[in-house]
């Protein structure tokens, strides 16, 4: 699972956990700056559940970044990812993301820096290219580079960036995929793992990746249609056991929002990541519009939740009331 801004927060990786047993999820970008300086608990939390993790990081200072992966080592993090892919004007003003792809030299420094800190793995997730440095050539100079530093993993988005003129979402869509040169990559690197992302919608699309390269990383299609992971397992990694239905993923769910309510979170703050569970489904727009009507602010409660099971499934709450919303019903 790709490091979203605003999507990939624990709630939505333990939910997504719900789905997959073995794919691997990704923290948000968080800078190095905010990890030796912020609250630690709040931006590097997470259950022991959800591995395996990868704690994604920002950042182009080589000592800060180090001291930002020992901190990340001693959270428990199975891998440790440098973003070198972002190309948001934010990230940009940072000297950090998608920008440092002009720089090679500096990505190594960071790679070695981290590497000397740590014995978890440190890995690299990069764009193709940037802006007019995206030969292929330019490609194999900034792998070569960060490599020696000691990467052995790099994450591929295969779409260029451009840092001047597009936006984050236009970068996400305009610049055309070419995943034939994240392949000649993996061809012409065969010691290193190389995992391609970008515009893979399924696991078809995957297994067919799988072909050429060592790992497939999928982001919005998984997060806006959650059920795709639920077949990750058998397809991908061999296992035997069926896929966990809907329902039965939302109900392992419960007891997690009600402890997160507890402690004064708020509702919407998980079921805003479950809202594509249904996609495709009789009830999905129903299930929907139920959270989002009444799932907001500080109020609503675990029945809210309970009522969504409800409608999505097509049945009375309980056995002892039956439970017919207004929304359902209408349905």
């Amino acid at each position: 699972m790709a490091p979203m801004m605003d999507w990939t927060d624990r709630h939505c990786r333990h939910f997504h956990r719900l789905l997959s047993r073995n794919a691997r999820l990704y923290t948000e970008m968080v800078t190095a700056e905010a990890v030796i300086h912020g609250d630690r608990a709040r931006l590097l939390g997470f259950g022991p559940e959800e591995h395996p993790i990868a704690l994604q990081l920002g950042g182009s200072d080589p000592e800060k970044l180090a001291h930002a992966a020992s901190i990340g080592e001693a959270e428990g993090y199975d891998e440790i990812n440098l973003n070198v892919g972002c190309p948001s004007p934010r990230v940009q003003e940072g000297c950090f993301g998608a920008a440092l792809m002009a720089e090679p030299a500096r990505v190594a420094a960071c790679v070695a820096a981290m590497a000397s800190r740590v014995s978890t793995p440190v890995t690299v997730k990069c764009r193709i290219g940037i802006d007019d440095q995206d030969s292929e050539a330019d490609l194999t100079r900034f792998i070569e580079a960060v490599s020696d530093a000691g990467c052995r993993l790099f994450i591929v988005h295969a779409r260029k960036a451009w840092l001047d003129g597009l936006s984050p979402k236009e970068n996400r869509e305009i610049p055309p995929l070419d995943y034939a040169r994240v392949y000649r990559l993996k061809a012409a690197r065969p010691d290193l793992t190389i995992v391609i992302n970008g515009g893979i919608e399924s696991l078809d699309e995957a297994t067919s990746h799988l072909e050429h390269v060592d790992g497939v990383m999928v982001g919005r299609a998984a997060y806006q249609t959650p059920y795709l992971l639920a077949d990750v397992d058998h397809v991908l990694f061999g296992a035997d056991a069926p896929p966990p239905a809907r329902g039965d993923v939302l109900t392992r769910l419960v007891p997690y929002v009600r402890e997160h309510i507890a402690r004064g979170g708020r509702l919407n703050s998980v079921t805003r990541h479950i809202l594509g569970l249904y996609h495709g489904q009789p009830r999905a727009r129903v299930f929907r519009r139920y959270l989002s009507e009444n799932g907001v602010g500080e109020g609503p409660g675990i029945d809210v939740l309970l009522d969504a099971i409800a409608i999505a499934e097509g049945r009375p709450r309980d056995a002892d009331e039956a439970v017919e919303t207004a929304a359902f019903a209408a349905e």
